[in-house]
């Protein structure tokens, strides 16, 4: 069986076995303490995570403008208020649209092949 991208054959692995996976991306600067990662950003990712439905990912306004131009598109899920962190606008990305070939990433295969 293909799948076009990792993240999406584990998620499909692990639905056959019942288990609905809810992700939520967030960017942004995190600290480590005592050998565990924390800030804003991990807390961020947290509550939009706690916002996604079984087997959806969410992500932030902050991811979806950093991947401008990947081809990837989204559904605009609306304003919500994550607890402790204010008003953030979530986004669901269009399934079709994730792991497929960027043009620079067409381009980075096809140096890697010219490459001794």
């Amino acid at each position: 069986m293909g799948f076009p991208s990792g993240a999406r054959a584990i998620v499909e692995s692990i639905r056959e076995l019942g288990v609905e996976v809810r992700a939520g991306l967030h960017t942004g600067e995190c600290e480590v303490v005592d050998g565990k990662v924390g800030g804003i950003a991990v807390h961020t990712g947290a509550r939009v995570a706690s916002l996604a439905n079984p087997g959806e990912l969410l992500v932030s306004s902050t991811v979806r403008d950093l991947v401008a131009g990947s081809g990837i598109r989204f559904e605009d899920r609306g304003t919500h208020e994550l607890k402790g962190i204010g008003e953030w606008r979530l986004y669901a990305p269009l399934p079709e649209t994730l792991g497929q070939p960027t043009p620079a990433s067409v381009a980075n295969d096809e140096m890697r092949d010219l490459t001794p």
